[in-house]
């Protein structure tokens, strides 16, 4: 059995594959740079293990890529902002050199498609990536994928954000440009079928679903799958850049992507699939279905240690509640041991010490809970001088803890949506970081609202909270 290197095992595609991979017998190893949060969604298993990996580090890259016979590249760079292009490729060079002469057999690369009719920095960089690969002398399959429709995918959730948030869709003119998107059940399928094959030299392939719809006729079906009204209205005066700042505001898919991912959904985005059908056929999932499927299981991502596998969270989550969250935080560094931050940071919400800061705005919205439906509310503090989980600060449940490092808050009040707080302390060497994040998945507009109106607030307690608890914590040392 193959040993397979998946890069960027953090992203949508690759956390998704991994399971299907262990299933059948792999050996796996898991690498990208946001390790920790991979971990935190990832079910253990004997034969996977977590490798941290910046493939700008050249010395990393190669010394880790020969140690495997096959290598899934599921790394892109729209994250980065606007030199995402030269960030792609320099990473693609790492891998390429990393590549030469080393006794890995195969590369599986997801890419893009590449419209006929115009392009953007987002597919450009895809194509280049996919030049610099083949360079290498290593067998390289591309994988030339459109709009992958499933829990998480960003393309899908922009388009479900719209229908469950908006009242009145306002899209530009390219809404009427036509694509064939793909399941990502029906991906995995052909991913999964290459590792199974060696091949002698490099190909490009083409993955794209059974049914070519226009955007608006995509969100038609997204629409009537959601039970929502559509309103939609077309004009040229939404620009892709005035699309990219509305998207920020409408969706919490993160920004960069977006962004990225709406200037490729200017064109024509058809796949021709039939020679990837041909070589693994499989019955492809037609778009009205994989819609249906990717609503009905949106709720399952919260059945990972990022919830703290808690099964009050799993209960009060909901259809229509965003996928990605809103988030508001502060940080500040400190050149104080971790121990010490987290001595003083673990008797949050005690009656000692309570918030930190700004505990009248704390209570204040305790009350405010019974316009929104909620109880009188009730004082809980925890019964041990160290807060463990399972324990209750007031309306707040405590769903993680690590101690030195991390605690995380599931909000229990009533509101349109579900959160989350997260106490972080990360290790700098030279000095620590204290972060404290809101993390909110809006329920439909009024969700938006609810988290618009809150953010003032969120931002002037946040950053009272880390320079409190780090004040404090100087005290104590």
């Amino acid at each position: 059995m193959k040993n397979v290197l998946v890069l960027g095992a953090s992203g949508y595609v690759g956390s998704q594959l991994l399971p299907q991979f262990l299933d059948q017998g792999y050996n796996v190893t898991a690498s990208a740079r946001h390790i920790d949060y991979l971990k935190a969604r990832t079910t253990p298993h004997p034969n996977l293990k977590f490798k941290y990996l910046d493939l700008a580090d050249t010395n990393e890259t190669s010394a880790l890529l020969p140690q495997f016979d096959l290598v899934y590249f599921l790394v892109h760079g729209m994250a980065e902002g606007h030199d995402f292009i030269d960030y792609e490729i320099s990473l693609a060079h790492n891998v390429k050199n990393a590549l030469k002469g080393s006794p890995v057999q195969h590369v599986i690369y997801l890419s893009a498609i590449q419209p006929n009719n115009g392009s953007s920095p987002h597919l450009q960089a895809r194509k280049q990536t996919g030049d610099v690969l083949r360079s290498s002398g290593v067998p390289i399959t591309e994988i030339r994928a459109g709009v992958i429709v499933g829990p998480g995918s960003a393309a899908f959730e922009i388009m479900r954000d719209f229908v469950y948030n908006l009242p009145i869709l306002i899209a530009p003119k390219w809404v009427d440009s036509r694509a064939n998107p793909i399941a990502l059940k029906n991906l995995n399928h052909y991913l999964i079928q290459l590792a199974k094959h060696s091949p002698t030299d490099s190909n490009i392939f083409e993955a794209g679903g059974p049914d070519t719809l226009t955007y608006r006729e995509q969100f038609s079906i997204i629409a009537k799958a959601a039970n929502k009204p559509l309103r939609l209205w077309s004009t040229p005066l939404m620009t892709p850049n005035i699309a990219s700042y509305w998207l920020g505001v409408v969706t919490s898919v993160p920004s960069n992507i977006g962004r990225a991912l709406l200037a490729g959904l200017t064109h024509d985005y058809v796949a021709n699939a039939s020679p990837l059908q041909s070589k693994f056929p499989q019955s492809l999932v037609s778009f009205e279905q994989m819609v249906q499927e990717s609503l009905e299981s949106e709720g399952t991502f919260i059945r990972s240690n990022v919830w703290g596998y808690d099964p009050t969270a799993l209960e009060r989550w909901q259809a229509g509640f965003g996928y990605y969250p809103k988030q508001a935080g502060a940080s500040i560094k400190t050149s104080l041991p971790a121990s010490v931050l987290w001595k003083v940071a673990r008797k949050l919400g005690s009656r000692e010490e309570g918030y930190f800061f700004a505990n009248i705005l704390w209570r204040t919205r305790e009350w405010l809970d019974i316009f929104f439906g909620g109880k009188r509310p009730i004082r809980r503090s925890p019964p041990g001088p160290e807060l463990q989980v399972g324990d209750f600060i007031d309306s707040w449940k405590v769903i993680r803890r690590e101690p030195n490092q991390f605690l995380s808050l599931l909000f229990g009040m009533k509101g349109p949506g579900l959160g989350r707080l997260e106490v972080t302390i990360r290790d700098l060497g030279d000095e620590r970081e204290l972060n404290v994040t809101a993390w909110w998945h809006p329920k439909g507009f009024l969700g938006l609202l609810y988290w618009f109106a809150m953010m003032p607030a969120h931002l002037f307690i946040f950053f009272g909270m880390v320079r409190a608890i780090v004040k404090k914590a100087s005290k104590e040392n």
